[in-house]
């Protein structure tokens, strides 16, 4: 845990270091709008992340300027040392923000990983890991720049143009729907089809389908096979797009993935999917004035399970028990549950 080293100075200047990815980078926001609300302070807040990555924060009122990663490192750091931080704060940690600090010489603190923990778990099943959302251990690492958490959860902010018109859905999603991410970065984060199939065909009313544009061919098979009360849109719109359409829904089911992280943001009600990571990581849906709105699915008790700490193009046991043992009814019954709520 960083120890609070704040200068007497009225105008502050704090670099926020992560450069990937979109739930990470969501999960950062807390500590962004907290350090606009220091007491006695003006804090001017500079983030550096990669290009890539850049429209899930050129929208918040709370960065006051963004640094991109789109080519050499050297060169970033030349413009982050012109800038002249008083405080840099580390949430990710890993060689390329230790370069930063290194070049920049000012106070720092840094997310601690717990990678010795999570390889205890994935590995031994032994689980040292702290009982504390990842949120909690990104303000430990701003602690030096006198930043706490204010509890009023995940920020994020969309622009003007990512609307979507009711013409692009079909007329009778203006009654509602169930946002369903089916997407994630790896196959062992994901409900195979014929659970999603399951799923859909037993819950009520009209489903969405969302994801990337390499989730577009499952979410096709998906929809075919459910019928007209489900339309796949995974890789039609863009993720301001998308996100925009999870804040409209009535209820969001996801997996672990970055659009979970902008439901919760919304503070929608959400029922997360998990597989082979678990909520002990730390990554579960924050939403600390709504937790009642989370509710996590999971086969608890599996000896493999977790069986690494991101994710596998197939299961290693090649049973896949932690997906297809899911209790569907669990989410059914749920889901239910929320919509028939006034």
């Amino acid at each position: 845990m960083a120890t609070c080293l704040m200068t007497e100075a009225d105008h502050i200047k704090v670099l926020v270091i992560r450069f990937s990815s979109i739930g990470d980078i969501v999960l950062c926001t807390p500590v962004l709008r907290c350090l606009k609300k220091i007491p006695g302070k003006e804090v001017e807040v500079h983030f550096v992340t990669k290009e890539a990555y850049r429209n899930l924060l050129e929208n918040n009122p709370h960065v006051d300027h963004l640094h991109l990663l789109d080519g050499r490192l050297k060169d970033l750091i030349s413009e982050l040392r012109a800038a002249g931080f008083d405080y840099i704060i580390d949430l990710h940690h890993n060689i390329r923000s230790a370069m930063v600090k290194l070049s920049l010489r000012k106070p720092s603190g840094s997310f601690l990983k717990l990678n010795i923990e999570k390889w205890l778990l994935t590995r031994f099943k032994i689980n040292r890991l702290p009982s504390k959302h990842i949120v909690g251990r990104y303000f430990e690492a701003a602690a030096l720049a006198g930043v706490s958490d204010d509890g009023m959860g995940l920020e994020f902010f969309l622009p003007d143009d990512a609307e979507v018109s009711p013409s692009e859905l079909p007329p009778s999603f203006s009654e509602g729907y169930v946002a369903f991410v089916i997407g994630g970065k790896h196959a062992t984060k994901r409900l195979p089809n014929e659970k999603i199939i399951s799923i859909c065909n037993k819950l009520p009313g009209h489903i969405l389908l969302l994801g990337g544009a390499e989730d577009a061919e499952n979410g096709r098979m998906i929809a075919e096979a459910c019928g007209e009360n489900v339309v796949n849109d995974c890789g039609r719109f863009s993720l301001h797009q998308s996100a925009y359409l999870v804040k409209q829904s009535k209820l969001v089911i996801s997996h672990d993935t970055g659009l979970m992280h902008i439901a919760a943001a919304f503070n929608k009600y959400l029922i997360s999917v998990w597989g082979n990571t678990v909520p002990a990581f730390g990554m579960v849906p924050y939403m600390p004035k709504y937790p009642e709105r989370s509710i996590i699915v999971e086969v608890e008790g599996l000896a493999c399970r977790p069986c690494t700490k991101i994710g596998y193009a197939k299961c290693p046991k090649n049973h896949f028990d932690c997906m297809m043992k899911i209790n569907e009814d669990k989410i059914v019954d749920s889901a239910k549950r929320i919509l028939a709520a006034p």
